[in-house]
């Protein structure tokens, strides 16, 4: 049976110790909050501080930075990148390779396309067909 954790060294010579989450086998940072019925797959990294409530799929090869929050039944399809201090609102979806910038916030069941951009700071809600709505 092989280890259940790596150890990374980040960008300032720190030794960061991941664990892989139970359901998907993607790298989870020691200080973060999966919740057991989340999914993680293989390939994803949920850094430090992150929470990620229950029924949450965080796709293959997604990068969940430092104190992000990823709401239930949300759904961040395969290499996205959600920014330090994003907040995903409950069951929205976040499409193939979107950038989610710093401190972003997607609302509630928004539906976020593939290949999109939301800048740092920017607040984002959208309909069910995914036209966003006037701030």
């Amino acid at each position: 049976m092989g280890k259940n954790y790596v150890d990374i060294e980040n960008d300032r010579g720190e030794t960061l110790r991941y664990r892989k989450h139970v359901n998907g086998r993607g790298l989870v940072a020691h200080g973060a909050k999966v919740h057991p019925s989340a999914v993680v797959e293989a390939g994803a990294y949920v850094e430090p501080g992150v929470q990620i409530a229950a029924g949450a799929h965080v796709g293959r090869g997604v990068w969940v930075e430092t104190d992000a929050v990823i709401g239930p039944d949300a759904d961040i399809q395969a290499h996205a990148h959600i920014g330090v201090r994003a907040a995903i609102g409950a069951g929205a979806k976040i499409g193939v390779r979107t950038q989610v910038g710093r401190e972003a916030r997607v609302a509630v069941g928004s539906l976020i396309g593939d290949d999109e951009t939301i800048g740092d700071g920017e607040q984002v809600a959208t309909d069910r067909r995914g036209l966003r709505l006037a701030a």
